[in-house]
């Protein structure tokens, strides 16, 4: 009878600098020879928002690739855990560094995209990734539905409908209903419906809600989120680097923000949960039109552990 397997595996703390904040993301750098079977048990063991599992990359030009599940399914793209896994596997120096900045190729369920990891004196300052194209899709406007939204928000229509902003699914890789929300203190209230919430997102063909505020708690912020997916299994995600994007997106699209260039933007997420983030989001365009999209932050290594199963 052969004798029980060891997975070493690392957990990250991303879109922080300190440890216990932002949003942690389990990562096995060996994952090659699970099964799908085995690779959804360990994420449901692990428990967090988003475990990944590294293997080697089929496609030549890449330098890994990942396979991102939740503790109920898998899922194609995602952003922090992205984000985090550069992070462990450039600690562990799995990866040929250059400062000030090196590039890579990741392949995941959507392709391959690249990633920018920023080191200083072999310090890792932060690690940025792009995100697929933005994808403008459903605009939710009829009164029943926006008053579904906020029913399943727990707070009032109004405080939607006077940010003279669109409610919108928009998509950088994965879809998210965007909802603007008028002041910081109704977003900070919000108690979700999470069944509401769920079916909304089935409807809408999304993954969850991003609610968003111009108003923010950090003065350097450029706005306050929080994020329910309860459909994948996360009621409330301390910081969401795909819905991020798409955030980005949806505020230069409509003139939310100052729009440049590159146009910079820093969400502060989680607060409301105990764990601050803070993702930085550049959206590049050029005559109205958004060329690009990269979202990044920096993380910090908290756990080192080996599973035994």
């Amino acid at each position: 009878m052969p004798g029980p397997r060891r997975l070493q595996f690392y957990q990250a703390d991303v879109f922080t600098d300190q440890p216990f904040g932002g949003n942690p993301v389990a990562v096995f750098p060996d994952a090659d020879g699970l099964t799908d079977v085995e690779l959804q048990q360990i994420a449901r063991e692990m428990n967090l928002s988003e475990t990944v599992f590294v293997f080697p990359p089929t496609d030549k030009a890449a330098v890994v690739k990942m396979r991102i599940f939740t503790p109920t399914q898998e899922i194609p793209f995602a952003g922090h855990p992205v984000i985090g896994t550069f992070f462990v596997l450039a600690t562990l120096d799995r990866l040929a560094l250059r400062e000030p900045v090196t590039r890579v190729l990741q392949e995941c369920n959507l392709g391959l995209f690249p990633v920018d990891i920023h080191t200083c004196n072999g310090v890792i300052e932060r690690v940025v990734m792009a995100q697929p194209s933005p994808q403008f899709l459903d605009v939710i406007n009829e009164p029943e539905a926006l008053f579904a939204i906020a029913r399943a928000l727990g707070i009032t229509k109004a405080v939607i409908s006077e940010t003279r902003f669109p409610v919108q699914v928009v998509s950088t890789g994965l879809p998210v209903i965007i909802v603007p929300v008028r002041t910081l203190t109704a977003v900070r209230q919000i108690i979700p419906d999470v069944a509401a919430i769920a079916e909304l997102s089935q409807q809408y063909g999304a993954n969850g809600i991003m609610v968003f505020s111009t108003m923010t708690v950090e003065q350097s912020s450029s706005v306050h989120t929080r994020m329910f997916a309860p459909l994948i299994g996360i009621v409330e995600d301390p910081a969401t680097g795909s819905a991020s994007g798409a955030l980005g997106a949806y505020l230069v699209q409509h003139g939310v923000v100052d729009i440049r260039p590159s146009t910079e933007i820093t969400a502060e997420q989680g607060y409301e949960i105990d764990r601050p983030s803070r993702i930085l989001i550049q959206v590049d365009s050029d005559d109205d039109v958004i060329q690009g999209v990269t979202v990044g932050g920096q993380a910090m290594m908290v756990v080192e552990g080996t599973l035994t199963f």
